[in-house]
């Protein structure tokens, strides 16, 4: 049985775009747990785009399930993330120029500079996960830096414009959480995955935990954030 981690970056987007106070996205985290979800999930950017340092800090003191934090490999971000305490790390590629996360960790070109990075964040008892594209070669470089999870980058796969592309695609995930497995990670998935798109992961049930945010939250636009949850939770369980 699947977990879900929900992602509240996306309602801090909606309080940003009109600078004001709501809606809150450390009270839409204690609606997803009380409706289920065994995670929550925010991503602090360099710009602060959405989820602030206030908002980091009050998920630390509030969030009872697992708290997991995504964030880029730079210096900033690892004492924020040091101070914090996390439950577990999520390190990811940023770009300022991006609406949202494009594309996974490129590890395998500095392996040396991320291995100490994850040394340091492991040190202080957090677990540290990367999120990397389906590819073999990016698992086991994550891998080799000493990762304890790989979150697998569902974004090409959910944005296939035919069946047959969304097939060739999904084998190519199917393919990675192999490599995953045979390197004893632990394995979560996502982006742009959504109620309809993500049933053919039934098929793979190695994978521990999906990290969903944007198609909750679009979904709660219209049947409310609690329903949105439950009914995202109702079909990951029986996977």
């Amino acid at each position: 049985m699947a977990r879900l981690a929900v992602n509240i970056d996306h309602v801090a987007t909606v309080r940003e775009a009109r600078g004001t106070k709501e809606p809150d996205p450390v009270l839409a985290a204690g609606i997803a747990e009380l409706a289920g979800a065994e995670g929550i999930i925010c991503h602090l950017r360099e710009d602060r785009r959405h989820i602030n340092d206030r908002d980091l800090q009050l998920l630390r003191q509030t969030v009872k399930t697992k708290l997991n934090m995504e964030m880029a490999g730079v210096e900033e971000m690892v004492e924020i993330a040091l101070k914090t305490g996390p439950d577990l790390i999520t390190l990811v590629p940023e770009k300022r120029e991006e609406l949202t996360t494009e594309g996974g960790l490129d590890v395998m070109a500095q392996i040396e500079y991320y291995t100490g990075i994850t040394k340091r964040i492991k040190e202080a008892g957090i677990k540290v996960s990367f999120f990397v594209d389906p590819d073999s070669r990016q698992i086991r470089a994550a891998h080799k830096c000493g990762a304890d999870i790989v979150e697998i980058h569902t974004g090409s796969y959910s944005e296939a414009k035919s069946d047959s592309e969304a097939n060739e695609r999904f084998e190519i995930i199917s393919a990675a959480v192999k490599c995953a497995v045979d390197l004893n990670l632990d394995i979560s998935a996502g982006h742009g995955l959504n109620y309809l798109n993500i049933k053919r992961f039934k098929s793979l049930p190695q994978i521990n935990e999906y990290s969903i945010g944007h198609s909750i939250i679009a979904r709660s636009v219209l049947v409310g954030f609690e329903k949105a949850v439950r009914k995202m939770i109702e079909i990951v369980r029986d996977f």
